[in-house]
């Protein structure tokens, strides 16, 4: 039998973070994935200055072996409407590729890790997690993303009653032709709503690599709006008329809408498996990151009793950090969608200080130091 003092299920953003603040304080954490890594990841793939300064990542040295494209701009607009402009005098964001920043974070955790192993048991025994009947632990924490085996331990309804955003997006490397062809530029992503208010579409571009994709509350018809997304993209020549047909599905609840049990005895959530997402934006991986260092900073604290009222702590961590779940609003705030729909996204003032700073660079809020 192996004994960790935690284990972590899931290597992505929350967990790769979480195990590298415990690591830190001396902590035999192990990580268990069901993919090896690297490995590909549907996601927009961009992080604020914020998420870099929180993990104590140097850009230059990161930017060095990796994709970090600066963004100091946005175009924003509505589908098949118009569009707006705005500019930044610095880098407020970066473009990555989650195949190569997850690896990353992981290998830098300091974790010992177990890849390519699916959680297939997790039965409690004498106040320890047994785990697939080899690995025991007094802490498991769940940072499996949406579909968290933990979580479902945890009496999660993966994909039934829970109101996840549903999303499809594709990630490849531009040919010579393509590229000439794209007329997104690298420092600045494009952002477009659609119509109905209730999701949006991007198209992000990274040195090479191109990365388009469309999420929506309302699932339904997911494929049509997506396919007309790129319609509208090709027409106005912002893309190659020939990218891949091989979009990716992926979900993922909203902070606040899908409210999930974050801990028991000996358990926690984080990230996607807790359901963090930006509720405006639709963000995960600051939320995923900031949860982690949480997370850990409640584990420290518990000093080894990992029974639920010492970890409950962790909830109110949230809460102060990401505002009372009840508070939140969705991708689009109704007040906002029903009455003025897409007549303040054509406002330059709103665009930048609301749209852009609040919703999705949040620079109100400062970067996290948990210690």
């Amino acid at each position: 039998m192996e004994n960790c003092d935690v284990l972590i299920v899931g290597g992505g953003p929350s967990g790769s973070s979480c195990a590298w603040q415990l690591r830190q304080s001396g902590l035999n954490v192990l990580i268990m994935d069901k993919a090896q890594f690297p490995r590909e990841k549907v996601c927009a793939g961009w992080i604020t200055p914020a998420v870099l300064e929180a993990l104590e990542i140097d850009a230059g040295d990161y930017a060095h072996r990796n994709v970090l494209q600066p963004i100091n701009g946005f175009i924003t607009g509505l589908i098949d409407g118009k569009n707006v402009e705005t500019r930044y005098s610095g880098t407020v964001s970066y473009g990555i590729r989650r195949y190569e920043l997850d690896d990353y974070l992981l290998r830098r955790s300091g974790a010992s890790l177990k890849l390519g192993q699916t959680l297939e048991s997790l039965k409690r025994e004498n106040n320890r997690w047994i785990v697939n009947g080899e690995i025991s632990a007094p802490l498991v924490i769940g940072a499996g993303g949406h579909f968290c085996p933990v979580a479902r331990h945890m009496g999660a309804k993966l994909g039934a009653d829970e109101p996840a955003i549903k999303a499809k997006e594709i990630e490849f490397k531009m040919d010579l032709v393509q590229s000439s062809n794209c007329k997104v530029q690298g420092d600045t992503p494009e952002l477009y709503f659609c119509p109905d208010m209730t999701g949006y579409g991007w198209c992000f571009r990274k040195g090479d690599y191109l990365n388009i994709g469309l999420g929506r509350e309302n699932s339904n018809q997911l494929s049509e709006h997506l396919k007309q997304f790129c319609d509208f993209l090709k027409q106005r020549g912002r893309i190659p008329q020939d990218i891949p047909d091989g979009f990716h599905g992926h979900a993922y609840l909203l902070y606040g809408h899908g409210v999930r049990n974050q801990v028991d005895d000996g358990l926690l959530l984080i990230g996607d498996a807790a359901g963090l997402s930006y509720p405006q934006s639709g963000e995960g991986i600051r939320p995923a990151v900031e949860s982690g260092l949480l997370a850990a900073a409640t584990i420290l604290e518990a000093k080894g009793d990992y029974r639920r009222q010492q970890l409950i702590n962790y909830n109110s961590r949230l809460i102060a950090r990401f505002g009372s779940p009840a508070a939140t609003n969705s991708i689009v705030p109704s007040s906002i969608r029903n009455f003025f729909g897409g007549l303040l996204l054509g406002n330059k003032w709103f665009t930048r200080h609301v749209v852009l700073d609040r919703w999705f660079l949040h620079t109100n809020q400062s970067a996290l130091h948990p210690n």
